[in-house]
C-alpha cells in the first residue's frame, strides 16, 4: 500500500501527495480525538460542520446530501488505525512473504497474461515492468485483494476520530471530488479500512494527481478486474518522481572483512566504480556497474545482507517510506525476473523490536547523550546515527542495527 506522505497507505509502516496546508476557513473548530465521542450521533454532528469545509473547498452539495447521509461510526476502522503503529516485522521474515514462491509464480502468470499491456506501459513510461507488478503484488496480491470496505464511510470516521484528522479529510473531500467527476459511484468507491483504493492502492489525493486514462475511454477505472489504468498509473506515478530508466533499485552485494560501516550512511554516495575499489563488490564478486551514484544499506545489520541502493530506491520511498517495503518490492521485481534470492544470510534469531520497545530505545539513547531527536517509535536516519555514535562508545560494530540486545546493553547503563 502507499504511505503517506507518499501515494497510499500501507499495513507495513506505511502512497500520496504530501497534505497541503489547511487554509479554508473553518466554522467551528474541528473536534478533537478527546472530543470525540466514537458514535454514530457523533459523527453526523460531525459532517453538519464538515460540509461547509467540503462546499469552500468545491464539493457541490448535491453531491454531499447523495453521499454522506446514513454513514455509520466503524470502530473496527478505528482499532485497526490505533493498531497500525505497533506492527513489527523483521526484514527477513517479511521478504520471506513478500517475494514467496507463490508469490513469484502468480507474478510470471500475471506478467505473461498481460505482456503487450505492460510493454505498452513500459515503453510509454520507462519504468520496469517487473517493478510495476512487483507493486501490484505487495498492495493487493495481484488484484486479488483490492479491499471491501467502503471508502467514504471509512475516511468519514478516520476524519471526525481526529487522530490524523487533517490528513484523513483532506483524503474525504479528494475522494468526494472523485465523485463528483463521474469516475466511479460511491457504491464502487472500495478499498482498504483507510481509503486506499484499486489494484496499487492509491489515496484519493494521489488518484487526483497520478492517474491516468490509458486507453482514453473517458474514465479513470482503478477499482474494475480490468488492472490497466491501475498498473499505467503505478508508472506515471514513480515517473513523475524521477524514475530512471534502466537503473535498478539496488543490487545485493558482499562488504569486505575490513568495511568501515560507518560508511553505510544514506548520506554517503559514490559510484559503485569506486565503491569496487573499497572491496564492496557484486554477490559474485565483480565491480557493480557504474548505474549512478549508490549507497550502502545494512537492514538487518552488519550480520544480514548489504545492498548498494540507487536513486529508483528513493523514487520507490515515494510509493511507500517504509526500507522493508521497498527492499520487497525490489527483490520481487528481481525474482519476477528470474534472479535469485537473496544470497546472504540474516541473523534469524534476532526479533523486532515492539513499539514501546522502540520509543524506549530512543529515550535511553538520548538520556545517555545520543540523541535520537524525537521519541516517534521510527527507527529513521537520526535514530540511526545515534545508535552508530553509542555503538562506537561501548566498541560494538557502527552498523545502525537495533536487536533487543542493544535495548538490554542501554537499561545495564
Amino acid at each position: 500500500m502507499l504511505r503517506f506522505p507518499a501515494l497510499v497507505l500501507a499495513c507495513l509502516l506505511p502512497i500520496g501527495a504530501q497534505a497541503a496546508p489547511d487554509t479554508a476557513p473553518r466554522p467551528q473548530a474541528r473536534i478533537t480525538l478527546a472530543q470525540a465521542d466514537g458514535s454514530t450521533a457523533g459523527l453526523e454532528h460531525w459532517i453538519i460542520n464538515f460540509r461547509a469545509r467540503a462546499i469552500s473547498k468545491g464539493i457541490e452539495a448535491a453531491t454531499l446530501n447523495s453521499v454522506l447521509r446514513n454513514l455509520t461510526y466503524d470502530r473496527d476502522i478505528i482499532r485497526r488505525d490505533r493498531n497500525q503503529s505497533e506492527f513489527t516485522k523483521t526484514i527477513w521474515d517479511y521478504l520471506d512473504t513478500a517475494a514467496s514462491d507463490l508469490r513469484v509464480k502468480n507474478g510470471q502468470a500475471a506478467l505473461r497474461k498481460h505482456e503487450t499491456l505492460l510493454s505498452e506501459i513500459e515503453t510509454l513510461y520507462g519504468v520496469d515492468r517487473h517493478i510495476v507488478v512487483a507493486i501490484w503484488g505487495l498492495e493487493s496480491s495481484y488484484g486479488a485483494f483490492r479491499g471491501s470496505q467502503p471508502v467514504i464511510q471509512s475516511l468519514a470516521t478516520l476524519a471526525y476520530d481526529g487522530r490524523r484528522g487533517d490528513f484523513f479529510e483532506e483524503q474525504l473531500i479528494a475522494a468526494l471530488r472523485i465523485l463528483q467527476t463521474g469516475d466511479t459511484t460511491a457504491q464502487n468507491m472500495t478499498g482498504s479500512w483507510a481509503g486506499a483504493m484499486g489494484h496499487t492502492q492509491f489515496i484519493p489525493t494521489s488518484y487526483l494527481d497520478y492517474v491516468v486514462d490509458f486507453r482514453g475511454d473517458g474514465a479513470r477505472d482503478i477499482w474494475s478486474d480490468d488492472p490497466t489504468d491501475a498498473l499505467a498509473s503505478t508508472a506515471a506515478y514513480l515517473k513523475a518522481f524521477g524514475w530512471t530508466t534502466g537503473q535498478p533499485w539496488g543490487v545485493e552485494v558482499t562488504l569486505p572483512s575490513d568495511f568501515d560501516y560507518l560508511n553505510a550512511n544514506r548520506d554517503i554516495e559514490k559510484l559503485p566504480s569506486v565503491w569496487a575499489e573499497m572491496g564492496v563488490t557484486g554477490t559474485e564478486g565483480r565491480a557493480v556497474p557504474d548505474h549512478g551514484s549508490a549507497t550502502i544499506l545494512l537492514p538487518g545489520g552488519a550480520s544480514g545482507a548489504a545492498f548498494m541502493i540507487f536513486g529508483n530506491f528513493e523514487t520507490l520511498e515515494r510509493y511507500n517510506t517504509a526500507d522493508a517495503y521497498v527492499i520487497g518490492v525490489g527483490h520481487l521485481a528481481d525474482r519476477l525476473r528470474g534472479g535469485p534470492v537473496v544470497q546472504s544470510n540474516w541473523p534469524r534469531d534476532d526479533r523486532a523490536l515492539t513499539g514501546d520497545e522502540r520509543r524506549e530505545l530512543q529515550r535511553r539513547l538520548t538520556d545517555a547523550g545520543f540523541d535520537t531527536q524525537g521519541i516517534d517509535a521510527r527507527i529513521g536516519p537520526l535514530t540511526i546515527n545515534a545508535i552508530r555514535q553509542y555503538q562506537l562508545s561501548i566498541e560494538q560494530t557502527p552498523d545502525g542495527y537495533a536487536p533487543p540486545r542493544l535495548l538490554e546493553r542501554l537499561r545495564q547503563n
